[in-house]
């Protein structure tokens, strides 16, 4: 990251520049309640994993159908909203992509500048899976860059200060112990996917306002708690959460990872969670049109 965006993007997340403090004269106004964006990002990954279009259109569906949540509106963007009113609008915005969106759109720049924005009025963040992901070019030296702080960490993709790591295993995924809206209503479950470990909390590990949901013991070879799921409570008023699951797309199957991940759409927008987490009777996954990405054929 050059030092003049490096800058940039500092200001930007603090709220000092012209730019961000002159957008608009209502942004300084917290949205209503339960309203949630879903921007959907680039992403080259072949049918199966990283469908993050079908994804995105079963979280929207989740939350609009959930059993036991009233109050939840949902639009659906593919990349980033043309319609500022959309961003105003929104009490929480929901990435999927090959790495975090805001990063791999066209013109991210003022992207991250109108993000800037949403958070510092109080708007919620959730990223999923690789959304959750930076790239070296993205950050600067010492890891710095605005999601650090939006979200409360995330997933170093070969960063010169700190490399994540990315294997598929399967693991038991268990709730933290925090006593957290997040951790309502799901239980440990065993999964075979991608979860993301060494996640970037930055230097001197997570802050204090962030709170570890799900921790697994990986990598099976030398285990240890690895924190794969958290939440953060921002000063500003917004809440942030990162989950780096799920890889493939059959695991939305598995109830209680998808009632963590509503569980902390909801708890980003600013509703209230119920006590035994967000309820959904999901339909059959194909309803949601995956494998818009096709595989790369074989050389013969």
């Amino acid at each position: 990251m050059t030092l003049q965006k490096s800058l940039f993007r500092s200001l930007a997340s603090l709220g000092l520049t012209l730019l961000v403090l002159a957008a608009t004269d209502s942004e300084g106004f917290a949205a209503e309640p339960g309203n949630v964006l879903i921007v959907i990002g680039p992403s080259g990954h072949p049918a199966g994993t990283h469908e993050v279009a079908a994804g995105a259109r079963l979280m929207a569906w989740c939350l609009e159908n959930a059993e036991n949540v009233d109050g939840i509106s949902v639009t659906v963007s593919e990349g980033w909203p043309e319609d500022d009113d959309v961003i105003r609008e929104a009490s929480t915005i929901v990435f999927t992509g090959d790495t975090f969106p805001a990063e791999r759109l066209p013109d991210s720049d003022r992207i991250m500048q109108r993000l800037g924005t949403a958070m510092n009025r109080g708007a919620g963040i959730v990223c999923v899976h690789y959304a959750t992901g930076l790239r070296d070019e993205d950050v600067s030296d010492d890891g710095e860059h605005p999601l650090l702080h939006w979200m409360g960490g995330y997933f170093a993709t070969r960063c010169r200060h700190h490399q994540s790591i990315a294997r598929i295993w399967t693991a038991t995924i268990e709730p933290s112990g925090a006593e957290h809206p997040v951790s309502r209503g799901w239980k440990p479950f065993t999964l075979h996917d991608e979860p993301y470990i060494n996640n970037y909390f930055g230097p001197n590990g997570p802050a204090a306002n962030v709170t570890p949901i799900a921790v697994a013991m990986l990598p099976p070879d030398k285990p240890q708690r690895e924190v794969v799921a958290w939440a953060v409570e921002r000063g500003d008023g917004g809440r942030g959460m990162g989950v780096v699951m799920p890889h493939f797309y059959r695991s939305w199957q598995q109830e209680s990872l998808r009632t963590m991940i509503l569980n902390g759409i909801v708890w980003s927008a600013q509703v209230d969670v119920p006590v035994e987490g967000v309820k959904t009777t999901l339909p059959d996954l194909t309803t949601f049109e995956p494998g818009a990405v096709e595989p790369k054929p074989r050389k013969p």
